[in-house]
């Protein structure tokens, strides 16, 4: 049964992403689209719409989240060793998205070692396979379309700046474009066949221009003064290498010829300008200047004004009631003050919640109200002892019996007896079997030496840790555990909670070696949400384990724990240690009672 798309032309809004797509199918290499969004914001629709309206009988590919690599690269056609004896090699998802689109959906959960061969194709272009005793070459040049959910985690670094453009989908739409968009599905869903065949028009139109925009390609020029340009604001916007200024280049090329010029200009660069840097931009913060909240993202340059007589080509349905967003507040109602609205909350506590050793109603329910966000510099402490992780077993009593040898898995990439997996290591059995079929034993692949593990790390940003530089005592530990971890080659995720509110400060990555300037940023205030921070990183958990199934966990909650919640029915996955801060000769907080509440470890910050 063939699947039939959304018609790209149907989508409405996205303008950006639509824009994004365009480009990438006028010059594929630019390097891909990667595209973050809530869930039902159209991702997946417009993503999987592309194909209909390339030049070409280009290939939507779609690479599952639990593919094998044999799967993504290819491996031996085993009926033809089979029937012929001979070798022969059976292409995989990347042979067949060449000149074609290479789609994964939820990126950000896709394997690290699918990341890895994806990365080195979309640098050369071309997929060498030496394994299996397969040595094989072939081209492998496709547009790579991503999609994701910023609040499930990142991209890893390296795969992120492979796409060339990303777009970030927060449109709010007014409830006449909500009901047009579901009136639009269920005209779809009714009959999809007859949909399609109204827009047929427009698709046909769309890809022509398209076509016409690839050959004004070549001849489209770039001025010095636009180099310059360019460069300068590479620099201003501080990324790193030089990715985003050929990125740039190439981008605005495929704008100028979309709309039919033969000079790049400098609304060209402005058009694409977010789509380059909004996954690249890294804030700078001044000497001697207090650093900003992380939590506020560089707002994105405004959208240039293009004279009338220089107007690019329509991208589909337009966004007719665009500017309903600046005339109210998204709700449909006027938005009321509440009473407990900052700017009614005049309490002279707020002023206290700066001494943590002073006991006050605050301190014993751990609501500190609303206050403006405080830095404290890191703090230049001894090391504190941390427990070490356990070791981490498996289940494996379902694998085949002459598969499996003895586990005994240690976390963090230390070494392992050796073991076996499910996967069938064909070459090695034909080649013991000589030529017998069935194989009289059957071979099976090798796992990987290390388990991976995750340092994940809640660290309290509420207020009362501003008190005797508990705060920056706190970023001094998370600090210690990044160093850690990033000489073990291990991979780190940071929480912050306070000021009634959970924020992922740093996505499950490799642990960098400097974390100085993040850490310098975090501000601190108001109350501390524990329970949500813990529901939050159970949440985290799981969907970190959907790609990883071997992902083990180390978790640390740094607090100074002036906290009333009770926690005894929330259960972290992995080893929890938690780090008390809190500093004086009396103790007002129940670091180790929460430490008891979680089962975990409990440890002191020397004083």
């Amino acid at each position: 049964m063939t699947k039939v798309n959304f018609p790209f032309s149907a989508v409405t809004g996205n303008q950006l992403f639509k824009l994004a797509l365009i480009l990438s199918a006028i010059n594929p290499a630019i390097g891909g689209v990667l595209v973050s969004g809530p869930r039902g914001a159209a991702k997946s629709t417009l993503a999987r719409a592309i194909v209909d309206i390339l030049p070409s009988e280009a290939a939507l590919v779609t690479l599952p989240l639990g593919a094998s690599e044999e799967m993504l690269i290819g491996t031996l056609d085993l009926q033809q060793v089979l029937n012929e004896q001979q070798l022969k090699f059976s292409p995989g998802l990347l042979a067949k998205a060449d000149q074609g689109v290479l789609y994964v959906d939820e990126v950000n959960l896709l394997a690290d070692p699918l990341v890895d061969l994806l990365l080195d194709v979309c640098a050369s272009g071309v997929n060498y396979i030496e394994r299996d005793g397969i040595s094989h070459q072939h081209q492998s040049q496709f547009i790579l379309l991503g999609t994701m959910n910023p609040d499930e985690g990142e991209v890893r670094a390296q795969l992120s700046d492979r796409f060339g453009l990303c777009v970030d989908l927060d449109e709010k739409l007014d409830i006449s474009q909500r009901v047009e968009i579901v009136r639009l599905r269920e005209n779809f869903d009714r009959d999809p066949q007859a949909f399609i065949d109204s827009y047929q028009a427009q698709q046909s139109t769309l890809q022509q221009q398209i076509v016409d925009a690839k050959s004004q390609l070549a001849c489209v020029v770039c001025s010095d003064d636009i180099r310059i340009a360019i460069a300068t604001r590479c620099v201003a916007a501080n990324v790193d290498g030089l990715r985003a200024d050929i990125v740039w280049l190439k981008a605005a090329q495929a704008h100028a010829a979309w709309c039919g010029n033969q000079q790049v200009s400098h609304s060209d660069l402005d058009a694409v300008a977010e789509l380059v840097l909004s996954h690249r931009r890294k804030e700078q913060v001044p000497p001697n200047q207090p650093p900003t909240n992380p939590s506020n993202k560089s707002a994105p340059q405004p959208p240039f004004s293009r004279p009338p007589s220089v107007q690019p080509p329509s991208l589909g349905q337009s966004d007719t009631n665009s500017d309903a967003d600046t005339q109210d507040n998204g709700s449909g109602t006027p938005s009321d003050k509440s009473d407990n609205s900052p700017e009614q909350d005049n309490s002279p506590e707020q002023d206290n919640s700066l001494e943590p050793d002073k006991s006050s109603e605050q301190d014993k329910s751990g609501e500190w109200g609303s206050m403006a966000p405080s830095t404290q510099q890191t703090s230049l402490l001894s090391p504190c002892h941390l427990p070490p992780a356990k070791a981490v077993k498996k289940n494996v009593s379902s694998a085949p019996a002459n598969s499996l040898n003895q586990l005994g898995q240690i976390v963090g990439g230390q070494k392992k007896s050796a073991r076996l997996t499910n996967s069938i290591n064909w070459f090695s059995t034909l080649a013991n079997a000589l030529g017998q079929w069935p194989p009289p034993q059957l071979k099976f692949k090798r796992a990987n030496t290390g388990q991976p593990l995750l340092h994940l790390v809640m660290l309290d940003t509420s207020g009362s840790t501003l008190g005797r530089q508990q705060f920056g005592h706190a970023k001094a530990v998370v600090k210690q555990i990044a160093q850690q971890a990033y000489a073990q080659r291990e991979l780190l995720a940071i929480f912050g909670f306070g000021n009634q509110q959970v924020q992922l400060i740093f996505a499950a990555q490799k642990a960098p070696k400097q974390l100085d300037n993040l850490l310098d940023q975090l501000t601190a205030g108001g109350g501390t949400p524990l329970r949500d921070v813990l529901s939050a990183v159970l949440d985290y958990q799981q969907h970190q384990q959907a790609a990883k199934p071997n992902l083990a966990f180390r978790n640390y909650l740094i607090t100074d724990g002036r906290i009333s919640q009770q926690v005894t029915d929330i259960k972290l996955q992995g080893d929890t240690t938690v780090v008390d801060v809190e500093d004086g000769a009396v103790k007002h907080g129940r670091g180790q009672e929460i430490a008891q509440q979680l089962a975990g470890n409990y440890v002191l910050l020397p004083a």
